[in-house]
């Protein structure tokens, strides 16, 4: 899943990017208000970790844009403006939550966990047919023979984004955006062989989760239950 912190003090951006890496989030950084706003409304982003003090745009604006645009990812307030009026601020105009600077960093990791909790994780686990993603270990687990073998860094980023999507074509612009982000112009060409990959490890362990190429439209992820003919 895709983040975009919108906070000026670099350092404190990096320290929180660095952080939400470690827990497999991709992240991408806007340090003026500008900036974040262009990001923001791409809509590629799960979530947003926004500040309030920004230079050329202030982040209420920001988040009175996000929402006015139906702007899909939630959005955590991140600001050293602590006083009641301005968090009632904040959720008066769509916040899903406000975290006061200072702060540690293992709650900013709690609350951005808790409003990216979605149903189909169960217990660290993606699933689809009969094909297990494990959040924690990067493993694929074949639940019918209990075959697996890991995945690592965009392999893992890839299949995430098709198991949150399955049965739905998405385009390779799409997928660009979605795992390559803000560096798509440089190593996106990348995704054929990314592709490969993890289909030559679906079929290792087994999975009749297949990813088919559709001509001129994308790629989907389908499970066929009767196996692969």
């Amino acid at each position: 899943m895709r983040i975009l912190i919108v906070e000026d003090e670099e350092s404190l951006a990096e320290l929180v990017a660095n952080r939400l890496k470690k827990e497999k989030y991709i992240v991408d950084i806007s340090n003026d208000g500008e900036d974040g706003l262009y990001n923001a409304l791409e809509d590629v982003y799960d979530l947003i970790l926004l500040d309030i003090m920004l230079p050329s745009v202030n982040g209420i604006d920001i988040l009175k844009e996000i929402k006015k645009n139906n702007i899909k990812a939630k959005v955590i307030m991140l600001t050293a403006k602590s006083e009641l009026e301005d968090k009632l601020l904040g959720f008066s105009e769509g916040a899903n939550d406000y975290i006061p600077k200072p702060f540690h960093i293992d709650e900013v990791v709690a609350r951005v966990n808790a409003q990216l909790r979605i149903e189909k994780v169960k217990d660290n686990n993606l699933e689809f047919g009969d094909l297990i993603l494990d959040l924690k270990t990067s493993d694929i687990i074949n639940k019918n023979n209990n075959e697996k073998i890991n995945i690592i860094n965009k392999e893992f980023q890839l299949l995430e984004y098709f198991m949150n999507n399955p049965n739905q074509v998405l385009s390779k612009e799409m997928i660009y955006d979605k795992v390559w982000g803000i560096e798509n112009d440089s190593i996106s060409n990348n995704l054929e062989a990314y592709l490969s990959f993890i289909r030559k490890k679906l079929k290792l362990i087994g999975s009749n989760v297949t990813i088919k190429s559709l001509r001129n439209l994308g790629y989907k992820m389908e499970y066929n239950d009767e196996g692969i003919k």
